[in-house]
């Protein structure tokens, strides 16, 4: 079973507005198309305002592209956040939410941590536009880490086995 692959059904898996049984009969079976993340590429490029070649997104908000200055983080709205050898955290605006006050703005009380546990809620925001780009919860004084930091050549040259594009 193929699974489809066509532009407007990748613009409605990023969404998430495909049906269950979309999802499931057209987009999730295995094998997936060969070439599902080039269009997915294609659909995110489409979106943004900007002309450097996304070479993977990092998450709904932030992607690594290539530039004339090298592979670079990059927020949706353009606002360039640092080089890929960087921690991208370190560059953003940071809110940090550790009081029972500041918990209770988003959670009750039965839901939030209890006060002698140490913890925060790390919520790290775009310079650019201020656009909530990613959330961590951590005991207090744990380092900000990134999640992954990807290897872009081996993800295009020995899983797509393709060049990446900014080396095209």
């Amino acid at each position: 079973m193929s699974t489809k692959n066509d532009k407007e059904t990748i613009r409605n898996l990023i969404d998430g507005t495909l049906s269950w049984e979309e999802l499931r009969n057209d987009v999730l079976p295995d094998p997936k198309a060969s070439n599902r993340f080039e269009v997915v590429r294609e659909v995110l490029e489409e979106r943004v305002d900007w002309d450097e070649p996304i070479l993977v997104p990092l998450n709904d908000h932030l992607f690594v592209v290539g530039s004339d200055d090298g592979r670079l983080v990059k927020a949706e709205c353009g606002h360039e956040l640092c080089s890929t050898d960087e921690n991208w955290k370190l560059h953003t605006e940071v809110r940090v939410r550790e009081d029972p006050d500041q918990f209770e703005e988003l959670y009750t009380e039965q839901q939030s941590p209890h006060p002698d546990w140490g913890f925060q809620l790390r919520e790290f925001f775009c310079p650019g536009c201020y656009q909530l780009v990613e959330v961590e919860a951590v005991p207090t004084g744990y380092p900000i880490l990134e999640k992954f930091e990807p290897d872009i050549d081996a993800f295009y040259e020995e899983w797509l086995e393709t060049t990446p594009p900014d080396r095209r």
